[in-house]
């Protein structure tokens, strides 16, 4: 069998939607960081001013939110943790050190995926709740002082850890070789599915 042919791991609408997901972040996270503290003001410059960043961070915001909901619907079946899962975790050692031998067969996402797209969901989920509270003209005017003070403070934790999720995908992505080939063209070899993804790769073959 050759070991180098290509098969499909993402369809072309898998990979819109992630890549979606990705720009949507970015600027949201730029527009936002612009208002974090004044040492990244100067990040509203590249959307017009601060005038136009504040108008245009909300609506970031609900993009990414929407794609990436619709993104976590269409992966959850593969990110059921198991047990296979916490056996992969148990050998962190071997995994580090690139040693396959003693690895339970993974399905097409590893523990740390799977963990890090419900870190992902759960920030998001509080980045778009907060974000309502503190939106304005629109929703802000309804709630209270109050609970808007609570809302940006939730909004500024929640929008740090997504950050740092993105940047661990992102290094995660560039650190194992050949996954970034799986999102931009959608495919990877023989050799790479059977290395990371066992049990995936055995499922599509039969």
């Amino acid at each position: 069998m050759n070991t180098h042919a290509l098969i499909q791991r993402h369809s072309a609408g898998e990979r819109l939607n992630h890549w979606l997901v990705a720009l949507a972040f970015v600027l949201a996270a730029l527009s936002g960081l612009g208002f974090f503290h004044p040492a990244f003001f100067w990040l509203t410059g590249l959307f017009g001013g601060g005038t136009w960043a504040r108008i245009l961070h909300p609506f970031f915001g609900a993009v990414l939110a929407l794609s990436f909901f619709v993104w976590a619907g269409r992966e959850w079946k593969d990110n059921r943790i198991v047990a296979a899962d916490w056996q992969w975790a148990r050998r962190m050692g071997d995994v580090l050190r690139n040693r396959t031998d003693n690895l339970p067969p993974l399905g097409k996402y590893n523990l740390g995926q799977k963990l890090l797209t419900r870190t992902m969901l759960v920030a998001i989920l509080l980045l778009l709740a907060s974000g309502i509270l503190i939106w304005q003209p629109w929703f802000a005017p309804e709630f209270a002082i109050a609970q808007r003070r609570i809302a940006v403070v939730v909004h500024a934790g929640a929008a740090f850890v997504a950050l740092i999720g993105f940047i661990v995908h992102v290094y995660a992505a560039y650190w194992t070789r050949g996954s970034i080939q799986a999102m931009t063209r959608g495919t990877v070899t023989r050799a790479w599915a059977r290395h990371h993804s066992a049990d995936w790769y055995k499922k599509i073959a039969e």
